[in-house]
């Protein structure tokens, strides 16, 4: 029989729009629902996974809002999809309830924002902090700051990974930047592309208990339909699921949903290191303001400024030890950020006086350029 190719993962070089590449991520990491509400810019991810995902065997939903389509990519995962929606800063204000519930819920599920400035497709980083604090009660959020269109298809897949191993929502920081630009994507073959599946239960439905976790503090997950009952509510649970209003139950299962994420660090939280061998100055960046970030090293270097960077490929949750690291080497750190200043809270409280952190922020919908950051290195050199 003629061989049918693989139209889930179109292995090969491209030329995407990182909109794009997010989707073609997403198919290469299994997945096979997505619920999502019209947004700019995050609109290009909707429309071609309205193409692709009816091409693999998906099922595609435009809900009648961001609240609908999140609480309908829980609902799937729920019954054993690898579920995702996507949206842009204004909309993922309304998705925070459904993260909540997720949370609690321990729900696997992927949340792409293609971060905006308030009602315009500027480039920003603003929501940085909402990425984190955003839903209500104790918690862990892990989040991914890709800073390329390579890197929006790579994370991606490492989205889903981590969603599925700690069942938990991952969201991956996109932003107007990254997800409006074409550049060259390889896609690897399917063989080679990392797949990381829930746990399922080992037991039968009768001995079964919904929320009883193993050494790493996740519980498996059955899905809808495989006979196993289970209640899913964001409300203090003990074990069996049942809802219980007990002080110990509810620090119980608050401690182990948040446990289950930092006892895991290693395996989490991810860096890059760039000419930091000798830096006496470092720069720290996540997403595309790593690009100006690099170049400006670089042009530093150039003039006999020993400068580094620290690009931050995890941002929540922080990459403590290698920030602590660099304000012990460095003294100076300058945090370099498209808001008035938000991560950089994060970066002094973790070098806590090591070093001198100095912020190199704007808010002016668009990335800081080589040439602002080399000034703001050459000023504290």
């Amino acid at each position: 029989m003629p061989q049918v190719p693989n139209r889930r993962v179109l292995t090969g070089t491209h030329f995407m729009l990182g909109n794009h590449a997010v989707v073609e991520g997403a198919l290469a990491a299994g997945c096979d629902f997505f619920a999502g509400y019209p947004i700019t810019p995050a609109n290009e991810i909707s429309e071609h996974m309205a193409r692709r995902l009816p091409e693999v065997g998906g099922k595609f939903l435009q809900g009648e809002d961001e609240l609908c389509s999140i609480f309908a990519v829980t609902g799937a995962a729920l019954a054993g999809a690898r579920a995702m929606t996507a949206t842009a800063s204004a909309g993922y204000n309304y998705m925070q309830e459904g993260l909540e519930y997720a949370i609690a819920a321990e729900i696997p599920c992927v949340i792409v924002d293609v971060q905006r400035c308030r009602g315009e497709n500027f480039a920003t980083q603003a929501d940085v902090m909402q990425m984190r604090w955003g839903p209500s009660g104790d918690h862990e959020m892990i989040v991914l700051a890709p800073s390329s269109v390579q890197e929006l298809f790579d994370t991606t897949i490492r989205a889903f990974n981590l969603a599925e191993k700690y069942r938990m929502p991952v969201i991956v920081m996109s932003e107007t930047t990254i997800a409006l630009m074409r550049e060259r994507l390889v896609i690897p073959r399917p063989e080679e592309i990392e797949i990381v599946h829930r746990a399922k239960p080992s037991v039968p439905p009768e001995e079964f208990l919904p929320f009883q976790a193993g050494p790493d503090g996740v519980p498996p997950l059955p899905a809808f339909g495989e006979g196993y009952r289970v209640l899913y509510s964001l409300n203090p649970h003990d074990e069996r699921g049942s809802i219980h209003w007990d002080p110990d139950v509810f620090e119980a299962m608050y401690r182990r949903i948040t446990h289950k994420i930092t006892t895991h660090y290693d395996d989490i939280v991810r860096t890059e290191s760039f000419y930091l061998d000798d830096a006496r100055i470092g720069v720290v960046a996540y997403g595309s303001e790593c690009r100006s970030a690099l170049e400006a090293v670089e042009l530093a270097r150039a003039k006999g400024i020993r400068a580094g960077m620290l690009k931050l490929a995890t941002v929540w949750p922080v990459p403590e030890r290698e920030i602590a690291s660099l304000a012990r080497q460095c003294a100076t750190i300058l945090a370099v950020e498209m808001n008035l200043g938000k991560y950089a809270r994060e970066i002094e409280r973790v070098a806590c006086g090591t070093c001198q952190v100095v912020r190199v922020t704007k808010n002016r919908g668009v990335i800081h350029t080589p040439g602002e950051i080399l000034e703001a290195i050459e000023a504290h050199a």
